[in-house]
């Protein structure tokens, strides 16, 4: 076959065999698996995907197994530190949900509910929960779920309220550094992940502040308000929780250690051992309950052996507390450090994935080809904000849109002499937030069934998911704050 020439490098047209094949298998592990593929199939995908490299590369130009083993071992060890922000962002989770940091912050974040302003209370509120949760998957399908009902009642459209869900959600699942996706997506790009936040408020800010002032504006506008759900929803957390703003302190020293740029290992491990202590003072009852299996009593005390293993399986494993609400109780359930497994193994199924990539010569194809039609740094952010959205397109996961993209322009970058931030900025300005737009994607096929609402009816009012790559595109063609090395 011609299209394997035995010499050099693989062409860019042999390098791209191995996505056709990949694109192929997750569009069967999206097809039979749905929103679990991410358990295990996707990461079977990405192995497989780079065993067609190696075949390839061994066969057809003889590279040895050693070149490829050294570069995924490489590529491993470049994403270690991930790994270990990932499991203390699990600690994190469980221990914040249990002292009950993050049941005060719902709390009085309903509290800024006022009728008026229903859509513009309801974005912000999603935010700040997503923020401190890392996720916007859980507010949505928790918080976001009460608040269609709170919509509904009000009169507002199911689509302008899944929209004001999802922007919010979204908005502070990208600027929290709890959340998996930030996470991934500034160690695929090879950039401090404080470093990667700092830098995505220039185009994150904006956008949200658009947003907001959209949101504002409509509810303004709109008529026939009640509040009545919020008052049920802070009844039962004040039931289940012992509730009060000094828990607010524990968020408030997380904060001030990030502005001191802390390292984020460090945070993280502050973080979580603060909420354990607090944990201990505040919610002995949900501790004991988590400790025995039992329904959480208030009145009950707590054993030194109930407080030790409440306190360690929060960090690490499944916790339940009963709230009297269903939404709730899904809310506060965590999985702890045993939760972010499964992206562990994502991270190493696409670092032996891009590994492979390196190795063979075909990482290096691609990004040559792609250099020949890229001049300017406008062009060259446009191009990355199109990848990380046709990618989600294609592979129907924003986690596998956000590690291809990052590969196909790390070393475009780097060439370029651009800092590796705007890389990581330009991804997560498209992977990340365009993922719940596509209705066969993952995030999309998941937020329609968790709020019942068709994605295409949502679609056009999550205004922040929309603007977002714009406003990166925007930013880049200004040169705001965007400083390139000389070579």
């Amino acid at each position: 076959m011609k299209i394997f020439r035995r010499e050099g490098s693989p062409s860019w047209a042999v390098s791209l065999i191995p996505f056709i094949v990949l694109t192929i298998v997750l569009g069967l592990v999206i097809k039979f698996f749905g929103t679990s593929a991410l358990d295990g199939a996707s990461q079977v995908a990405l192995i497989f995907g780079a065993s067609v490299v190696v075949a390839i590369s061994m066969i057809f130009y003889k590279v040895s197994w050693k070149v490829f083993e050294e570069s995924i071992l490489d590529n491993i060890h470049a994403v270690g530190t991930s790994i270990v922000i990932l499991l203390l962002i699990g600690a994190v989770s469980g221990s914040w949900m249990v002292s009950g940091v993050v049941p005060t912050m719902i709390y009085y974040g309903m509290k800024v509910i006022i009728p008026e302003v229903f859509l513009f209370a309801t974005c912000i509120i999603c935010a700040l929960i997503a923020v401190m949760t890392g996720s916007s998957w859980t507010t949505i399908a928790t918080v976001g779920v009460a608040l269609v009902g709170i919509g509904t009642a009000q009169g507002y459209e199911p689509g302008w309220i899944a929209g004001a869900i999802i922007s919010g959600a979204y908005f502070g699942d990208k600027v929290s550094p709890l959340s998996d996706t930030t996470v991934l997506a500034s160690s695929s790009a090879g950039t401090p992940l404080f470093t990667h936040i700092r830098f995505m408020m220039v185009t994150t800010v904006p956008s949200f502040l658009i947003t907001l002032a959209i949101f504002l504006v409509v509810s303004l506008m709109h008529k026939e308000l009640s509040a009545a759900h919020v008052a049920d929803i802070s009844n039962d957390l004040k039931a289940a929780y012992n509730i009060s703003p000094w828990l607010l302190l524990v968020p408030v020293i997380t904060a001030l250690l990030i502005v001191k740029k802390v390292s984020a290992i460090v945070t993280l491990f502050i973080a979580a051992f603060v909420a354990g202590i607090t944990a201990l003072i505040c919610q002995p009852h949900i501790l004991a309950a988590i400790a025995t299996g039992n329904v959480p009593d208030p009145a009950a005390g707590l054993s030194f052996a109930e407080g030790f293993k409440g306190l360690f399986i929060s960090y690490y494993g499944q916790t339940a507390v009963e709230t009297g609400n269903a939404a709730l109780n899904d809310l506060v359930a965590t999985r702890g450090m045993g939760g972010m497994l499964g992206t562990v193994f994502l991270i190493i199924a696409a670092g032996t994935f891009g590994g492979t990539l390196v190795g063979s010569g075909m990482l290096q194809s691609l990004t040559d080809m792609l250099t020949r039609f890229i001049s300017r740094r406008v062009t060259m952010v446009t191009s990355t904000v199109g990848t990380g959205v046709f990618a989600n397109m294609v592979t129907g996961d924003q986690y596998l849109s956000i590690i291809l993209t990052s590969s196909l322009y790390k070393k475009l970058y780097h060439d370029r002499g651009y800092e590796s931030k705007l890389l990581s900025r330009s991804v997560e300005d498209s992977a990340t937030v365009v993922s719940v737009l596509i209705p066969w994607n993952s995030c999309g096929m998941t937020q329609a069934t968790v709020l019942k609402i068709p994605t295409l009816d949502y679609l056009p009012y999550c205004f922040f998911n929309i603007i977002s790559p714009l406003m990166s595109i925007f930013i880049s063609a200004i040169g705001y704050k965007i400083v390139r090395k000389s070579k």
